[in-house]
């Protein structure tokens, strides 16, 4: 039975960002993940899990170019250094909460640099990622998004993300697949999960269009559970979705269909 996770983000967001620890917690979930915690002190955050019992399963890296705005610090030739910087930020918080992996984020293509040295910084700072994470136990995972979300994303399909893995040439680089994503760009979603289920390091969810709960849209999430289930898939469930009206009337799904929270 698959082990949803509530991604805190998303989730919850009608309560404080450190109330929300508590209120998945309340909500039955034992695992949680979140994309920014770096406005929380570690203590804090660690104070939290304790108190709550749970797994703190991801975060992202903190990858905004600061003169942009942009999510893309990845794709820059010029700001490698400060993705090293950031590196060493994420890897300083996610091996304090004990989490499993970290979002090591891909962004926008970045505009005055061809494709060609836009990629080989990717891969090139990947390599360091997947090597530095890896001394910790903490994987690095690479995760592709929708174009129509996000205009300009640079990787954008499964295939485009294990191609990149297999140039990264690392053990510890794995993919991040949000289902939400790959639903919108490329569908075939239980044949693709199946075929490449040993890249998978954790799987995201939420429904098409939209991107609300399970349930909402046209998503068969009953069927690619069990398909995780036959397929032997161990890892989290990130529940990355925005309730349709509020997080705690979005949970009957799982209640009534799965029983795993």
């Amino acid at each position: 039975m698959v082990k949803l996770e509530a991604n805190l983000q998303f989730m919850f967001n009608e309560f404080e960002l450190i109330d929300r620890y508590e209120q998945a917690a309340k909500a039955g979930f034992k695992g949680v993940e979140l994309q920014a915690p770096y406005s929380l002190e570690i203590d804090q955050i660690k104070e939290k899990l304790y108190e709550h019992k749970l797994k703190h399963v991801i975060i992202n890296l903190p990858v905004s170019d600061p003169d942009t705005n942009l999510g893309n610090i990845a794709l820059r030739p010029d700001r490698k250094d400060l993705f090293l910087e950031r590196l060493d930020l994420g890897l300083r918080y996610a091996s304090n909460l004990g989490c499993i992996g970290i979002n090591t984020g891909i962004g926008t293509k970045p505009e005055g640099f061809n494709d060609e040295e836009i990629y080989q910084t990717l891969i090139d700072n990947q390599k360091v990622a997947s090597e530095k994470l890896f001394a910790k136990n903490i994987m690095a995972l690479i995760e592709p998004i929708n174009v129509v979300d996000q205009p300009g994303f640079f990787i954008n399909t499964s295939k485009q993300g294990i191609q990149l893995i297999e140039k990264i040439n690392h053990n510890n680089a794995f993919l991040l697949y949000d289902v939400y994503h790959m639903q919108i760009m490329e569908g075939d979603l239980i044949r693709t999960i199946s075929s490449i289920i040993d890249k998978i390091g954790h799987v995201q969810i939420a429904d098409n269009p939209g991107r609300n709960e399970p349930g909402t849209g046209e998503i068969n999430y009953p069927k690619i559970f069990d398909v995780f289930d036959q397929i032997g898939y161990k890892g989290w469930v990130g529940c990355e979705y925005k309730p349709l009206v509020d997080t705690h009337s979005s949970l009957s799904w799982m209640k009534k269909n799965y029983n795993t929270i």
